[in-house]
């Protein structure tokens, strides 16, 4: 069974940006990505693959705790209360630097060191 439902999945195919969270010394530490990132390699189940550029912040965070939360919203989908879906998405991630997976990304974006793959273990709606 999927931790993602189909709301969830009609949001990630509609928004612009992901913001993503690791914990790290100081307190939470946030980045961003595209959405149409993760469109453009796909959703695979549960596992969300996006480019790794510098990251290297992220990456030694995940290092020292593997736990990450997302963020995506649209107001292109329909939410619980009106136009506009977001969700909190939790799980665990790491930066991979190598492999078949690594190969697939670059070929799209050149410019990636690496591919962060997110493991999704909850999606909660935020709106």
């Amino acid at each position: 069974m999927s931790n993602m439902d189909d709301h969830c999945r009609e949001t990630w195919a509609a928004t612009e940006f992901v913001a993503i969270v690791t914990q790290g010394d100081d307190g939470p530490h946030v980045v961003g990505n595209w959405g149409d990132y993760v469109r453009k390699l796909g959703l695979r189940g549960d596992t969300v693959v996006l480019p790794a550029g510098h990251y290297h912040q992220t990456e030694a965070n995940l290092k020292r705790d593997n736990r990450v939360t997302l963020l995506i919203a649209s107001r292109q989908v329909q939410g619980s209360f009106g136009p506009g879906q977001g969700f909190q998405l939790t799980g665990t991630a790491k930066i991979v630097t190598e492999g078949p997976l690594v190969d697939e990304v670059k070929e799209s974006f050149p410019w990636a060191r690496g591919a962060l793959v997110i493991e999704i273990e909850n999606a909660t709606a935020q709106l």
